[in-house]
C-alpha cells in the first residue's frame, strides 16, 4: 500500500473549533461529578457542558470500545451510541472489560449499556444491533457529532471513513493487533483522511485479526484511552488534536512514535458509498471454480460419518496455530499450520493420494492453504466455509 506520508517540519499545528456548542448550567451533583475537569482551564464549566451536549457514536463495544465507552461516560458525554451485532464470549474478557463473567451469552450492547449506566447513569445510551454497511451508515452517522472507530476489519474502517467524509464529520480511529497500536483522528473537511493513509487495502488473509493473531489485552486500554481524549479535544476545541498524524505504539518496547499524514492532493472527493466487502477483497468472484474449492458445514459433517464408517477416505487439516488447536478442535482433524504449507515445509507430512479437506478460524487462512497446495500439485482439495467458527455454531457451542 502506498500512502502519503509528509516531512514532521512541512506541517504546523492546526487549531480546531470547538466541536460542540455548550448545554445548559449544571446542577450541584453535576457540578461535583466533574470538579476535578472543571478546574481545568482549558475545559473549565464550559468545556463540560459541550461534553454534556455532546453526541458521540462508538462503532463496536468490544476490544477498543470497551475502555472507550467508559472513559467517554466517566467523562460526562450526554449521549452514547453503540454500534454492535456481538455477543459477549468467555474470550472477550481477557480484554473488554466493559463485560463480565454474568454477561457471557447477552449482547455486547446489553451488557455495555449497564456498564454505562452504572458509571454514570446521567448518560443518555443508544443502542444500534446492526451491522454497519454501506445502506445504514449515512443515516446513523447523521445523528452524531464525532465517531469513534473500533472496528477489526478494513471494510468498516473504508466505509466509515467514507460516510464521515460525505458528512463532513470527524472521527477518531484505532487499530489493535497483538502488540502493536495506532490511533489518528480523521476529518476530511479540514485534513487527511483514512484514504491519505491507506489508499488501497491489504490483500486479503495478508493482516490476521485480532482472533487470528491474538491481541495483548492492556493495549486496548492504551489505544482506547487515547481515543477519548482525541474526542473530548474536537468536542470542546482544546489542545492540538491528531488530525494529520498517527501515533503507534509498541507495548514490548513501550514506545510511542509519530508519523504525519498528509492529504492526496490528486485523490478524487469521496462522493458515494461502495460494496466495501468487495473493495477488500473479502467477497470472492462468483464462478463455479470457487464454489468448487469449498464445503459446508453439513457436507463434512456427512464425509466425517463416512470416513467412521469406512465408506470414506480423506484427511481433515486444520491451519490454525497450536495454541488455537488446544482450544477447540474438529474431531478427526490433523493440525499442520498454514505457515508451513506456504513455504513448503510442511508438505511431506500431508498425503497425495487421498483427498484433503482444509479448515482454520472463519475460512481465509485455509483459503489460503488451499491456493498453496493446487500451486504445489494436490489436485482433490477444497476448505471449509466459515471454517470451525461455523462448525461450532451449527454443533451448539
Amino acid at each position: 500500500m502506498v500512502s502519503l506520508i509528509a516531512p514532521l517540519a512541512t506541517q504546523r499545528p492546526q487549531q480546531l473549533p470547538a466541536l460542540v456548542e455548550p448545554g445548559p448550567p449544571m446542577g450541584a451533583e453535576e457540578l461535583e461529578r466533574y470538579s476535578r475537569h472543571a478546574l481545568i482551564p482549558e475545559i473549565g464549566l464550559e468545556g463540560q457542558r459541550r461534553l454534556r451536549n455532546a453526541k458521540v457514536l462508538v462503532i463496536g463495544a468490544g476490544g477498543l470500545g470497551s475502555p472507550a465507552l467508559l472513559y467517554l461516560a466517566a467523562a460526562g458525554v450526554g449521549t452514547l451510541g453503540i454500534i454492535d451485532d456481538d455477543t459477549v464470549e468467555l474470550s472477550n474478557l481477557q480484554r473488554q472489560v466493559i463485560h463480565g463473567v454474568a454477561d457471557i451469552g447477552r449482547t455486547k450492547l446489553e451488557s455495555a449499556r449497564d456498564s454505562i449506566v452504572a458509571i454514570n447513569p446521567g448518560v443518555k445510551v443508544v443502542l444500534h444491533q446492526l451491522r454497519l454497511d454501506s445502506s445504514n451508515a449515512l443515516e446513523l452517522f447523521s445523528g452524531y457529532d464525532v465517531i469513534l472507530d473500533g472496528a477489526d476489519n478494513f471494510s468498516t474502517r473504508y466505509l466509515v471513513n467514507d460516510a464521515a467524509a460525505m458528512l463532513g464529520k470527524p472521527y477518531v480511529w484505532g487499530s489493535i493487533l497483538r502488540f502493536d497500536g495506532q490511533v489518528s483522528v480523521f476529518w476530511d473537511k479540514f485534513g487527511p483522511n483514512y484514504r491519505d493513509l491507506y489508499p488501497e487495502p491489504p490483500a486479503p488473509g495478508t493482516v490476521p485479526s485480532c482472533a487470528e493473531g491474538g491481541v495483548f489485552g492492556m493495549l486496548c486500554a492504551s489505544i482506547g484511552a487515547m481515543m477519548v481524549t482525541e474526542a473530548v479535544k474536537l468536542i470542546t476545541g482544546i489542545g492540538q488534536t491528531l488530525l494529520g498524524r498517527l501515533l503507534i505504539f509498541d507495548a514490548l518496547s513501550s514506545r510511542w512514535r509519530e508519523i504525519r499524514i498528509a492529504r492526496d492532493p490528486e485523490a478524487a472527493p469521496i462522493t458515494e458509498l461502495i460494496d466495501y466487502d468487495f473493495f477488500c477483497g473479502i467477497v470472492p468472484p462468483a464462478d463455479p471454480a470457487h464454489d468448487a474449492g469449498l464445503i459446508t458445514v453439513p457436507q463434512l459433517a456427512t464425509r466425517l460419518v463416512n470416513r467412521e464408517r469406512g465408506a470414506e477416505d480423506f484427511v481433515l487439516v486444520d491451519v490454525r496455530e497450536p495454541v488455537e488447536f488446544e482450544i477447540s478442535r474438529i474431531p478427526g482433524s490433523v493440525l499442520i499450520p498454514l505457515a508451513g504449507i506456504k513455504d513448503g515445509s510442511a508438505l511431506a507430512q500431508i498425503p497425495r493420494d487421498v483427498p484433503l479437506v482444509l479448515h482454520c478460524k472463519s475460512g481465509g487462512r485455509s483459503a489460503q492453504a488451499l491456493a498453496s497446495l493446487q500451486a504445489a500439485g494436490y489436485a482433490d482439495v477444497v476448505h471449509l466455509e466459515g471454517g470451525i467458527d461455523a462448525w461450532n455454531r451449527l454443533d451448539g457451542r
